[in-house]
């Protein structure tokens, strides 16, 4: 038994709250905002269940049942490598696009269960609990983890308006009571449950936003406030093929007075615990591992996309092209070879074998300033054939103006219809609302620069670069300074 697409769409048919447009959404399955990018979703699910043995494993609660291998707990690098595989393969069904597929919390989660003994002893039963379920019922866990952007200068508590922050207003035997919002609920929409936490450091004070809890998408008084959908806007497949297929979108969530019971709070009101969750648990190694795995993919699609831009441009054989070519091929092996490096030297935490924290974020690193080189490259290499590609599909009417296309859209490698089909593919991928989104996206998904390079520096071993230092140092000193402190 696996879950597959169907099973994944009927779920997504509740009561949960989406506003877009000024209107709220009936059926994310069907509504022309959501319907591609659920579908896409869905998608995945088909996948594993048509590939069992490569994307799944038997839960070990639930004999007989097959949940996907990002819920699995690995304990050697083999098995690690096994859930990279997986990850590699439903990346490759989104071309990387697809930033929040349901194996990013999944990873999380399993990051946060390595750390379990770090929990309070109630709320670590419930963690252990919720773990179970979502991994057994092979759940799509989104989360909020960032404050809405007012003043940055200031603390939560801080904040212009009391309920601008979600926090904690109210707390009885059952459970607490959250109001307030949080940013982004990143593939929110095509979810079973959210996660609601924060990963910024909290001060005194802060105590009411000190929390982490789940809940359904359909809770009663939960709301996603959607972005601009960019499939809507798409029209069709062929003048945007990405983001009519995976705009996975974007939403504010809000939380109106919504109650979540107890057996599904894990921190509460507890500043240290905060952090700790992210940082002393390996739940930040394990979901951005799974990041810097589906921006590989990425990469690699953007690599051949710029492969083929120059082929059809006339312009591959051009020595500064296979340069620019060379150079990108370059980069993008460099972040495999750190997800094979992060690998090969991984830790045994607990039991649990994660990743080399160290090279993961210099992964990350690297990945912030390596996206826009890739965009720029194609930017490039496209020139003003970006720009020349006909109006929409309509064009290609059968007539006059088809014939126009033809006269006009020439490439020594393929036809007319083929290279407006590409330019349009790489407009989307970097010039389109979509595309700039993902821009945006890969530059600051995983946090300000100034944090990941701070973290590349917190994590780093500095006591063996700056033992080579001393120890050489110690090896020489001044002219002369041997005889004259035997002199003396």
């Amino acid at each position: 038994m696996v879950k597959n697409g169907e099973a994944h769409l009927a779920s997504l048919r509740d009561a949960r709250a989406v506003f877009i447009d000024g209107r709220r959404v009936g059926d994310v399955t069907t509504d022309p905002a959501f319907a591609g990018a659920v579908a896409s979703a869905a998608r995945l699910y088909d996948y594993q269940a048509a590939h069992v043995e490569e994307m799944t494993f038997e839960s070990p609660a639930a004999p007989g049942r097959r949940v996907n291998l990002a819920w699995m707990t690995p304990r050697n690098q083999a098995e690690l490598v096994r859930r990279r595989h997986a990850m590699e393969r439903w990346a490759e069904q989104s071309c990387g696009m697809m930033g929040r597929s349901p194996d990013h919390v999944a990873s999380t989660f399993v990051g946060f269960m390595a750390g379990l003994h770090l929990y309070e002893e109630k709320r670590a039963q419930a963690l252990a609990d919720y773990f179970r379920h979502i991994r057994d019922n092979d759940a799509w866990v989104a989360y909020v983890i960032i404050n809405p952007q007012a003043d940055k200068s200031r603390q939560a508590k801080d904040q212009p308006g009391a309920d601008l922050v979600a926090q904690v207003v109210d707390e009885d035997a059952q459970g607490i009571t959250i109001r307030g919002a949080k940013m982004l609920a990143t593939a929110g929409i095509m979810a079973n449950e959210i996660m609601v936490s924060g990963i910024v450091a909290l001060q005194p004070g802060d105590e009411p936003y000190a929390f982490t809890a789940v809940l359904p998408i359909g809770s009663k008084g939960l709301k996603l406030h959607s972005r601009r959908s960019y499939e809507a806007a798409a029209g069709n497949g062929f003048d945007y093929p990405l983001a009519a297929r995976f705009d996975e979108n974007d939403a504010v969530v809000f939380f109106d007075d919504v109650k979540v019971p107890w057996e599904r709070v894990f921190v509460y009101r507890d500043l240290r615990m905060m952090q700790a969750q992210w940082h002393e648990t390996r739940a930040h190694v394990m979901q951005n591992y799974q990041c810097i795995v589906r921006l590989s993919v990425k990469l690699r699609f953007l690599l051949g996309l710029a492969h083929k831009v120059a082929e059809t441009n006339g312009i591959l054989n051009f020595p500064q092209t296979r340069e620019t070519l060379g150079l990108l091929a370059a980069k993008a092996s460099t972040i495999e070879a750190l997800v094979t490096a992060m690998e090969a030297q991984g830790e045994d935490f607990r039991g649990t074998f994660v990743p080399d924290r160290r090279l993961l974020v210099a992964a990350q690193t690297v990945a912030q300033t390596t996206y826009p080189e890739f965009i720029e490259a194609i930017r490039l290499l496209s020139g003003g054939g970006l720009i020349m590609v006909p109006s929409s599909a309509a064009d290609f009417d059968g007539g006059e103006i088809e014939t126009l296309i033809r006269a006009a859209q020439r490439s020594p490698v393929t036809d007319s219809l083929g290279r407006v089909k590409l330019m349009k593919l790489a407009w989307d991928a970097i010039g389109s609302e979509f595309g700039s989104r993902h821009l945006q996206y890969e530059m600051f998904y995983s946090g300000p620069q100034f944090a990941i390079r701070g973290n590349s520096y917190r994590f780093h071993d500095w006591n063996g670069p700056r033992g080579m230092v001393e120890d050489f140092m110690a090896s020489y000193g001044l002219p002369g300074a041997v005889m004259r402190a035997a002199a003396e």
